[in-house]
């Protein structure tokens, strides 16, 4: 993807000074203010893309937000998923760790899919940069925040993107629990005609960001919102010509998910957390970037930006990145980029370790979890690095971490 030159002033002013202006606005949205009431449907089950839905939540292009996603990325690369969702079951674990450090705020990195918008909603982040090497990454939050445009509650979410038929009464859902509403969504029926014809409203929302998309861009959009459709809750995390292994989660319990106290803390656990990272994207505050941890233009050009506006990085997520990167040059850029961010002492790394299946238990695992989530302050990991590094990768992932 080309790139443009910008001085960073004009970066904190095209992005940040934005987030200052429409801050109102999305503080409504987030306490529910700025919401119609939504229509009720007294005798049955409706289309989530009915005629009257169709056009009314459509993204608004913004110049500032297609020029940043060009500016921030660098050329895509491979890796052998398709990554629609998660296979980080103890995603959630890290939850009360982050809230009794205080994270919260700033600018918020981190890779992969969904999973990210749950830690958004805790840490309420101003400003999240989403990277990944496969471009593929890009194309599904731009299909989220379509999604997230043309829905105005958690049970119109997850109908919309799993194509299945809203309730009679979409309206009386906000205070349900989650466990509720993945019921309705399994008993539902599926919304065919409507889901073919949300996968065209998604590619022309996409289109409308401004974010220039190929033939190919447009038909993997189509094939992701075709997949979700298909697979519903059901889905899990696969691998190009690997079957999913047995212990990964399905969509429908990483929806559900726990944290170590015990308590439903996705971002769609709640109507609030849902409205925050509806926010966020109605906003152009959650930046799709194509890039790699370890390469040495998006990691260092988002630290700039982070610096330029004067803010610090709250979080960095990993997921499991650093496995790869481990034992090649690239883990040395990639730790180099970690210590430029600007940041404080709140500011943490989280990462997932997948060991248990190797037979090697982490002291911070969790009964009955194949994946472990990890926190460790970015000064600690900056001041191990310099101090001479880690011996094997299974010492970076337990030296220092909480």
């Amino acid at each position: 993807m080309p790139r443009e030159r910008c001085d960073n002033r004009e970066v904190a002013r095209a992005i940040w000074g934005r987030i200052t202006l429409v801050g109102l606005a999305a503080l409504a949205v987030m306490v529910g203010v700025a919401v119609a009431p939504r229509p009720v449907v007294a005798q049955r089950a409706t289309s989530a893309v009915s005629p009257s839905r169709r056009d009314g939540g459509r993204p608004r292009a913004d110049t500032a937000f297609a020029a940043a996603v060009a500016r921030l990325s660098e050329a895509s690369g491979f890796f052998d998923t398709d990554n629609l969702i998660s296979n980080e079951a103890s995603y959630l674990h890290v939850v009360p760790r982050l809230r009794a450090l205080g994270v919260t705020g700033g600018a918020y990195i981190g890779v992969g899919p969904d999973q990210n918008y749950s830690y958004l909603a805790v840490i309420r982040p101003r400003v999240a940069y989403l990277v990944d090497v496969r471009r593929d990454n890009l194309l599904q939050h731009l299909m989220f925040k379509a999604l997230f445009a043309r829905a105005s509650s958690r049970i119109e979410f997850l109908c919309l993107w799993l194509g299945r038929a809203l309730p009679p009464d979409p309206g009386a859902w906000g205070a349900r629990p989650i466990d509720d509403i993945v019921r309705y969504v399994d008993g539902a029926r599926r919304d065919e005609a409507g889901a073919r014809q949300l996968q065209s409203l998604l590619v022309r929302d996409a289109v409308a960001t401004g974010i220039p998309l190929s033939a190919t861009d447009r038909a993997t959009i189509e094939r992701f919102a075709a997949t979700f459709a298909r697979e519903g809750l059901d889905l899990r995390f696969t691998s190009f010509g690997r079957a999913p292994r047995p212990y990964y989660p399905t969509l429908r319990d990483l929806v559900r998910a726990r944290d170590t106290d015990g308590k439903q803390v996705s971002y769609l656990a709640s109507e609030d957390d849902w409205r925050v990272v509806k926010a966020m994207h109605d906003t152009h505050r959650i930046i799709p970037v194509v890039g790699n941890l370890g390469g040495t233009h998006a990691l260092p050009a988002i630290a700039r930006e982070v610096a330029a506006a004067r803010e610090t990085v709250s979080a960095l997520y990993t997921s499991n990145v650093e496995f790869y990167l481990w034992g090649e040059r690239a883990f040395d850029d990639f730790a180099r980029g970690v210590a430029a961010m600007p940041r404080d002492q709140r500011s943490v790394i989280i990462r997932s370790y997948f060991g248990r299946q190797f037979g090697d238990q982490h002291p911070l695992a969790v009964p009955g979890f194949a994946s472990v989530q990890l926190l460790q302050p970015i000064d600690d990991f900056v001041r191990r690095y310099r101090g001479g590094g880690w011996t094997s990768y299974r010492a970076l992932v337990t030296d220092g971490a909480r």
